[in-house]
């Protein structure tokens, strides 16, 4: 009797062993080339918002297309700060400068998706100087969550693996067509 249970544990522990633990390193690695790809995909993004001066539906799409066929699904946060330039000069020098700070207001997605949206044709012009970030963080457990979450009882709503963020300083002019 003791001998059959030492090989019923000998059998279960080498199926762990085999199977269970490649399939955790597995969906491990998927994981780290969703991290890659949507780190990848975010800083794009945002780089070319940044150099270009624009944000238009299409490149939003286009974004949320690429990080989307990972096959998870995503938190995407949008947020513009508009530089609202201080209109005063100094007149006692000859180069006029400009006076104070400059102050920056924000725009967050939703208000960004609904400029973008309100036609085909729809796009937000930047300025230079603006800055432009995007962030986005996954909604769906992965299988390596789940394999985490099992073995390890690693709990929480706000656990996500796949996460990326990338801001920047606007470079040019998007209100030249």
């Amino acid at each position: 009797m003791g001998d059959s249970l030492i090989t019923i544990v000998a059998i279960v522990l080498a199926a762990i062993l085999m199977f269970v633990f490649p399939l955790m390193t597995m969906s491990d690695r998927s994981d780290d080339i969703s991290q890659l790809t949507v780190e990848t995909a975010t800083t794009e993004f945002v780089d070319n918002v940044r150099t270009t001066g624009k944000l238009s539906l299409a490149d939003y799409s286009a974004y949320e297309q690429r990080i989307s066929a990972t096959g998870n699904s995503y938190d995407i946060e949008l947020e513009a700060q508009i530089l609202d330039e201080n209109p005063g000069k100094k007149t006692t020098q000859a180069n006029s400068t400009k006076i104070g700070e400059n102050v920056y207001y924000s725009m967050y997605t939703s208000q960004i998706l609904d400029t973008i949206s309100s036609d085909t044709t729809s796009t937000l012009a930047f300025k230079e100087g603006d800055i432009f970030s995007a962030s986005a963080k996954n909604k769906s457990t992965t299988l390596s969550q789940q394999f985490k979450n099992f073995f390890y009882s690693v709990t929480g709503n706000d656990i996500y693996t796949i996460a990326a963020e990338h801001a920047g300083y606007v470079t040019a002019n998007g209100s030249g067509n």
